[in-house]
């Protein structure tokens, strides 16, 4: 099947979204927008994410502002985006790219050896940026590409082909002539008219050249394959303040969710449900258990499994100063939720709104 890139274009053309971080007509595109914008709409939508990309390049105008930024500043206007390992990775790959001159490489194999930087993200900068004739393969460029050549073996399983398939869509030299606007235009192709659901057939300029279309299975597309069940964990986490308002955090090991990021202390999520007195022994003070209440649960669900955490709270009137030595760290509360915490710890201090008397 050949597939004309002129149409795509010609549709693309008219119908082009406007995003904060897309180059206008006649515009070279920014880099540093681009790989941001990327590394943020992973797992996240672009409704989501125009808001905190416009905050972030206020704050980062360029990539060496991002790179001399300090951590906690970044995770801070990274907060709610979660995936808190991009937030890291992010703040690496700006460091590596500041000592590179500020200026992103601009292959995808240049791309590939930075942090954080996996195929897709480097196949969509390397496309959108700099002009490389490739087929970044996202949702939307599955979604098309499955449809477009009826493609019926279930995802997972079915990726590589699927990849192999997207590539042959910029087989016409048309598209090597504008890989930046081709690839943008199987994103919005996919986006606006071959969504997920109820795929607005009628519209869409390829509409007599998908095998699936002629089928009658396209919006059957793709498949997958069924998802196991998503697994229960448990939690047990302590809000501590002090009479001045101090609120008592934690910074949690650099590896795992929410790796890096400031949150109230607590031991590591288990399968088995806590006890209160189990619970209470792992307290970040010696306080008898009569002074620890309960002040809720929160439910909180991550990709692959279902957090519920114990909140337990008190106060005291201050802190030991085996608190700094073990770790601890006490910022006033206002302010700490304005720190890079992450949305489960928001929802956990959340439920104590007032200091514990």
């Amino acid at each position: 099947m050949s597939l004309s890139a002129a149409k795509l274009l010609r549709w693309y053309d008219r119908h082009r979204r406007t995003l904060p971080w897309r180059a206008l007509p006649g515009q070279t595109a920014n880099p540093y927008h681009v790989w941001l914008s990327e590394i943020m709409l992973q797992q996240t939508t672009v409704t989501a994410v125009i808001p905190y990309f416009e905050r972030f390049t206020r704050q980062f105008p360029t990539v060496t502002d991002l790179a001399n930024a300090d951590q906690d500043t970044v995770m801070a206007a990274w907060a709610g985006l979660g995936y808190y390992a991009r937030a890291r990775n992010l703040h690496a790959c700006a460091r590596r790219v500041a000592d590179m001159g500020g200026r992103f490489p601009d292959t995808v194999e240049g791309l590939r050896a930075l942090p954080g930087i996996g195929p897709y993200t480097a196949a969509a900068i390397a496309a959108i940026a700099f002009g490389r004739p490739v087929v970044p393969v996202d949702g939307n460029v599955e979604r098309v590409t499955t449809r477009l050549f009826a493609m019926t073996d279930p995802l997972p399983r079915a990726r590589p082909a699927i990849a192999a398939q997207a590539a042959r869509l910029n087989d016409d030299p048309v598209a090597h002539g504008r890989p930046s606007d081709f690839a943008q235009a199987l994103f919005d192709l996919g986006a606006g008219i071959c969504t997920p659901r109820a795929p607005a057939c009628a519209l869409c300029p390829w509409r007599t050249d998908c095998a699936g279309q002629r089928e009658g299975i396209a919006p059957t597309l793709p498949r997958k394959a069924p998802r196991a069940a998503r697994p229960t964990r448990y939690g047990v986490h302590f809000h501590v303040t002090d009479a001045t308002g101090g609120l008592l955090l934690h910074r949690r090991e650099e590896t795992g969710l929410l790796g890096g990021t400031l949150g109230l202390p607590g031991p590591q999520w288990r399968a088995e449900r806590w006890s209160m007195e189990e619970g209470l022994s792992h307290a970040p003070l010696a306080q008898p258990a009569a002074q620890w209440r309960h002040v809720g649960e929160v439910r909180h669900v991550f990709t692959h499994f279902t957090l519920i955490v114990d909140v337990y709270a008190t106060r005291v009137e201050r802190f030991p100063n085996a608190i700094a030595r073990d770790g601890g760290l006490v910022y006033p509360r206002e302010r700490a939720q304005q720190m890079g915490i992450a949305s489960l710890m928001r929802k956990c201090i959340a439920l104590v709104p007032d200091p514990v008397e």
